[in-house]
């Protein structure tokens, strides 16, 4: 992990990462109203994970715009409970309260009214970071799928909620696609996880396959790492195809956009395939070309 330069700009540190991850976060070709919403959201999101990760940018402009004092600032804890307080303030401002005072939390302002918005999918994600401070190790796959209804599962709610889309089956389409999404990105970093003491493969699967921390810890992946990652790899394919044909159940830019997300999925466990399953020399990552072939696919067929 690269350690950022300091900043007194918490937005710019946290918006700037959009570019690094699976899929386009929020694309030129998506309506400006929705483009602003999806950027909100994904500020949001990624401050939670870096409070939670101790990923902040340095300088503790984070913690200044919480009203936390900076040597706090890598204590997620008490900032998770700060962030909840601002998250509070961007509800009840429009009742002539306190304005957030996180540029961040002020930015979701117009993204709430616009789709009249709850707390409880941005409470749930503060949630998951709290859920990551206490729980480092996963007894079984269905104890990892409960995780990722508070990880993962509330960001594609929020993205039916803001376009207008949201029904009980593209609901739960969204949320297979969102824990598949889960479940790569702990596949591609299993080696950073080990760093922070957190290991994402379920307990059951490692004794499964007969892989310990210390193969985790190595710099290459050994054959039984390889097997273990390929199935859960696989696992991840599988639910990602249980809500593709949300692609299908919407129009225009919309399935443009979901087409996106599920290609850029696809795409990211192909790479982690192409690299024979070996997540420890690197995290692998899907290539430009990859995630256009993976999300023209999916367009295509609409699941």
């Amino acid at each position: 992990m690269t350690t950022a330069p300091a900043t007194d700009d918490p937005t710019g540190a946290v918006l700037s990462k959009a570019a690094r991850e699976n899929f386009p976060v929020a694309p030129a070709f998506v309506p400006r109203a929705w483009r602003e919403d999806l950027m909100a959201l994904y500020g949001y999101a990624r401050l939670v994970d870096d409070i939670g990760d101790r990923d902040l940018a340095p300088g503790g402009a984070d913690a200044r715009a919480l009203g936390v004092d900076p040597a706090q600032a890598d204590e997620p804890l008490p900032m998770l409970d700060a962030l909840e307080a601002d998250l509070h303030r961007v509800f009840t401002s429009a009742q002539g309260g306190a304005p957030p005072r996180h540029p961040l939390m002020r930015a979701l302002i117009p993204t709430v009214r616009r789709s009249s918005l709850t707390p409880r999918p941005f409470l749930d994600l503060i949630e998951a970071n709290r859920i990551d401070q206490r729980v480092t190790r996963y007894d079984d796959h269905q104890q990892l799928l409960g995780y990722c209804t508070y990880s993962a599962n509330p960001v594609g709610r929020l993205v039916l909620a803001v376009t207008g889309t949201a029904t009980p089956e593209r609901i739960r389409r969204s949320d297979a696609i969102c824990t598949a999404l889960q479940l790569i990105e702990h596949i591609q970093d299993v080696a950073e996880d080990l760093a922070r003491d957190r290991v994402y493969l379920p307990q059951e699967d490692m004794r499964r396959f007969h892989v310990s921390e210390t193969d985790l810890a190595a710099p290459t992946a050994n054959a039984s790492v390889r097997t273990l990652v390929a199935c859960a790899t696989e696992r991840a394919r599988r639910l990602l195809d249980e809500g593709a044909p949300l692609v299908g159940s919407v129009h225009g830019r919309l399935r443009l956009l979901l087409a996106g997300f599920v290609g850029g999925g696809r795409a990211a466990a192909q790479a982690i395939a192409d690299a024979g399953y070996d997540v420890l020399a690197s995290a692998p990552k899907p290539t430009k070309s990859g995630l256009l072939y993976a999300a023209g696919t999916t367009l295509r067929r609409g699941t």
